[in-house]
């Protein structure tokens, strides 16, 4: 049993034994970063597909395409929204986002609303209020939303609004 010990503490103390562990862990690191990287370009994916597959359930049909209007790297943005409330039809509100898109947000029980420093209630949204919201995407292509913050009015609408978004 001793001499079983010492053989392994000799293989542990080798130069080579241990530039082989180092190259093993570093391996497994690569193979762990390459692979957050595959499951977050995965579910980025899942929510454009998601968004497409249910377009007209989410906001009735449309003439055009519909692919119109997605950004730059034709995904749309899936953990959020900034933009002017469309419509409300609680639990849900559609926003209008900067880049055309109209995103359905759904709110639950557990959404923080905030305006300024005050939580406020779903009921209190209105028409035409400009919301910044961070939530996650669900299979359904709809935004599940964990913070939605109100802008207060008389806040200048950012620039790549545009002129339509201005009260």
């Amino acid at each position: 049993m001793k001499k079983i010990y010492e053989d392994i503490k000799k293989i542990f103390e080798s130069k080579i034994s241990t530039s082989v562990l180092i190259t093993i862990g570093i391996i497994i690191i690569g193979i762990l970063i390459f692979s957050a990287g595959v499951s977050v370009g995965f579910h980025k994916a899942s929510f454009g597909r998601a968004w497409g597959e249910n377009y007209e359930r989410n906001f009735g049909m449309r003439q055009g395409n519909i692919m119109f209007g997605f950004g730059k790297d034709n995904f749309p943005n899936s953990h959020g929204a900034n933009g002017k409330i469309i419509k409300i039809e609680l639990p849900t509100i559609i926003v209008q986002d900067k880049d055309n898109t109209e995103k359905v947000i759904l709110i639950k029980e557990d959404t923080k609303i905030q305006e300024m420093m005050n939580i406020i209630k779903s009921t209190e949204l209105t028409l035409d209020e400009y919301v910044t919201i961070i939530g996650s995407p669900n299979e359904q292509g709809q935004i599940e939303a964990k913070l939605i913050r109100v802008m207060p009015l008389g806040m200048p609408v950012p620039p790549e609004f545009g002129e339509k978004f201005q009260k």
